[in-house]
């Protein structure tokens, strides 16, 4: 069987689970995607492994917070762990809202490991026709 080795790829991963753990206070970020599709923002979060009751969404004013926990499958003191590449611990992701979106309806959907955001655009922010008044159409009322 023939294996590439990249010692500079082994090296970061190594740095990276040994240096940068998530923990409660210094969370690793998480991948997103933002888009609009039509009235309604959506914003995905890829958190693959990590059961829906570990997740946490707030809304604070614009803010949007985000955060997960992954555990360990296995224990430490359990198993003798051969290799161990895929992050543990706390991941974390605050967004600012723009003031055009309602806030008070943001949907979440969780599936295949993907976090789904849908928040719609609010009724204030949206477009709208002015019709304009001639003063043809005032009623005049005299004394």
């Amino acid at each position: 069987m023939l294996m590439r080795t990249d010692p500079f790829r082994e090296l970061d991963r190594l740095a990276q689970q040994l240096l940068v753990p998530g923990t409660a206070s210094r969370p690793t970020a998480m991948p997103m995607d933002a888009y609009r599709d039509g009235e309604v923002y959506v914003v995905a979060f890829d958190l693959p492994g990590v059961p829906p009751e570990a997740i946490d969404i707030d809304v604070e004013r614009n803010m949007l917070t985000v955060k997960a926990r992954r555990e360990p499958v296995a224990k430490a003191n359990e198993v003798q762990m051969e290799l161990s590449e895929r992050p543990v611990g706390v991941f974390s992701r605050q967004i600012v809202l723009a003031d055009t979106l309602d806030t008070e309806r943001i949907d979440a959907d969780y599936e295949a490991g993907v976090l789904t955001l849908r928040i719609p655009i609010a009724e204030r922010a949206k477009p709208r026709k002015i019709s304009i008044g001639s003063k043809s159409d005032r009623k005049v009322i005299t004394a």
